[in-house]
């Protein structure tokens, strides 16, 4: 199983998008690429894709329909920037929280306004993820590790300090811009196991929000 830990390694650009019918090719820049081998995992904004190719300088994806049509990747446009993170190895430290890269909804920002020294990002969430996000909760969004600070049944909203926005690519939100949210897993399993004792409203399940190349193709 891949894990990461939202803790964002680079920010990466865009260098190239060839999307078609059968897909979309992606090609990125990042100083990450000496860490990198064709077959690897990489989470880009949240979503867990395989290296296909390595160059000096960066690397690239193959990104499939189904990732295409329930992920903000769609949206990414030439030299746009994008969260990196590399796929944890045993002993490394958890700096954020366990986070696998199948993501489980889209949503958009709603408001991104000035707090002081930080800023705070509120994002409309899906109905059907809202029983898996509490305040002082763990939410990854674009990939990042955040913890929430306030939650209605469809709206979340995170503060970002100055080292957050400055490492990674959330400072250059503006609303209406989609983001890819990825729920506590810990939270799904603890519905999965007390649900055969009392009603669970429908949600969708973990295949659904998968954005794993490597398990979906399994």
């Amino acid at each position: 199983m891949t894990v990461f830990s939202g803790l964002i390694a680079d920010v990466g650009r865009i260098t190239e998008l060839d999307s078609g019918g059968e897909g979309m090719r992606m090609g990125i820049r990042t100083s990450l690429a000496p860490e990198l081998e064709p077959g690897d995992s990489v989470a880009v904004n949240g979503a867990c894709l395989t290296v296909t190719e390595v160059r000096k300088d960066g690397f690239s994806v193959d990104v499939m329909n189904q990732t295409v049509s329930m992920t903000s990747l769609a949206d990414l446009t030439p030299d746009a920037p994008v969260n990196l993170e590399l796929a944890l190895s045993l002993g490394d430290r958890l700096g954020g929280h366990l986070v696998q890269g199948h993501v489980d909804g889209v949503g958009e920002v709603i408001s991104f306004e000035p707090d002081g020294f930080s800023r705070r990002l509120r994002v409309s969430l899906p109905p059907a993820l809202a029983a898996y996000v509490i305040p002082q909760g763990s939410v990854a969004v674009q990939g990042v590790s955040l913890t929430v600070t306030e939650c209605g049944p469809d709206w979340l909203e995170v503060s970002l300090i100055p080292e957050t926005l400055e490492r990674t690519g959330l400072g250059s939100l503006e609303a209406g811009g989609r983001v890819n949210l990825e729920c506590d897993v810990i939270a799904r399993y603890v519905e999965r196991m007390v649900s055969p004792y009392g009603s669970s409203p429908d949600r969708p399940s973990a295949e659904a929000g998968g954005s794993d190349e490597k398990q979906q193709d399994e």
